[in-house]
């Protein structure tokens, strides 16, 4: 089940309410990002407090491990993990498309569906459209998206070209109407979202939507960005295939990305967020605050006495916690210093989105984008 309405809009960005099986979810919205059912390093119960309404989970990861008859003494992903607000999972098919060589080698992509070995044991397997709908539904995530080839902008060196992204383009529209007749034979009760491809082509990127909208779904995804792109390419796709998803439908921009790329994506039409950034930044001692970026492990930062962000209320910052101490526990390796910065970094995320949807309320969302943009632009 889904319901979407659109409460207010301000140029191209949209202020909305989602109501989902688990919960309802105010956008525009970032959803974090628990791979293996789990947010690296956060509590559940820290991701309510710091105001998460959605998380993602993997569907190929969780497919490998703990596996479908796990989830399934479950109940799907929900119980297991101990999360019961609303979640989205990903098909799988970027995590098979990754799963090759730079040349493709190490899977086989036929109509039916791709071939390739686990990376946990090396058994041999087959996901297909059916495959991924079937192992969503064990998951009972709310959003089911469809399998999708991800076409990629480079493959060792050669940049792709128009007729090889309309053939991946042409294949996962196809597989998107598989999707749709497994998805309805499995009498599933979540939402099915379609996913726009055609790499860096707007012509292909219209002939996909246009497949999709015939389809009639709950969710429009656009996928195939910040794939190694120069950012210049994936901002005229974005501002060219965001404002042509069906107004009344949820639009979910998949895997993007920095502050920045969350503000125009907004300023664009998107509705919805994900990406392993905070996370995975944090772990890496980079962290994102209203006043730009901070690297944690440079020097400067060894008897700092401030917090990392003056401005934030994140259990790392209002609890104390100063720069040298955190710079001090990223240089002996301590895992507190990951987990501090991966709750800072998502608080300031969520918190960023948060202020998005009080400037579209206030009806002074551009005056927010230029606030955002001097901040950002000021420095730590």
């Amino acid at each position: 089940m889904l319901t979407f309405e659109v409460l207010t809009t301000q140029g191209q960005a949209r202020r909305g309410r989602m109501t989902l099986n688990h919960g309802v979810v105010e956008t525009p919205i970032f959803m974090p990002v628990g791979t293996y059912g789990t947010v690296k390093g956060v509590m559940p119960s820290a991701l309510e407090d710091m105001g998460a309404q959605i998380i993602l989970g993997n569907t190929f990861h969780l497919w490998m491990r703990p596996g479908l008859d796990v989830l399934e003494q479950f109940g799907g992903l929900h119980r297991f993990e101990r999360w019961n607000k609303p979640i989205l999972t990903d098909s799988g098919g970027f995590q098979v498309w990754s799963l090759g060589n730079s040349d493709g080698s190490g899977r086989k992509i036929s109509e039916e569906g791709v071939k390739f070995s686990s990376p946990v044991n090396g058994d041999k397997l087959f996901m297909t459209p059916e495959v991924s709908m079937q192992i969503q539904r064990t998951l009972n995530s709310d959003i089911v998206m469809q399998f999708d080839e991800c076409t990629p902008y480079d493959t060792a060196g050669h940049i792709t070209t128009e007729d090889e992204a309309r053939r991946s383009m042409a294949l996962s529209a196809r597989w998107a109407r598989r999707c749709v007749d497994e998805f309805a034979r499995g009498e599933n009760l979540n939402a099915l979202f379609g996913i726009v491809q055609g790499g860096m082509f707007e012509s292909l990127r219209d002939e996909s939507l246009a497949s999709l909208v015939e389809l009639d779904l709950p969710g429009y995804a656009i996928g195939g960005l910040s794939v190694g792109e120069p950012k210049e390419d994936m901002l005229r796709v974005l501002h060219h295939t965001a404002p042509k998803l069906p107004a009344h439908k949820p639009r979910y921009l998949m895997g993007v990305g920095t502050p920045e790329d969350l503000v125009e994506g907004v300023s664009a039409g998107i509705d919805m967020f994900d990406c392993v950034m905070p996370t995975r930044n944090a772990r890496n001692g980079h962290l994102f605050t209203r006043f730009g970026d901070l690297r944690l492990r440079n020097s400067r930062y060894k008897s700092d006495e401030g917090p990392i962000d003056p401005t934030c209320s994140c259990q790392a910052c209002a609890g104390g916690f100063s720069r040298a101490y955190l710079h001090h526990l990223e240089r002996c390796g301590e895992m507190l210093a990951p987990m501090l910065a991966s709750i800072h970094n998502l608080h300031y995320y969520l918190n960023l989105m948060r202020e998005i949807r009080d400037a579209l309320d206030a009806g002074r969302f551009d005056a927010f984008v230029a606030q955002f943009k001097a901040d950002r632009a000021r420095g730590v």
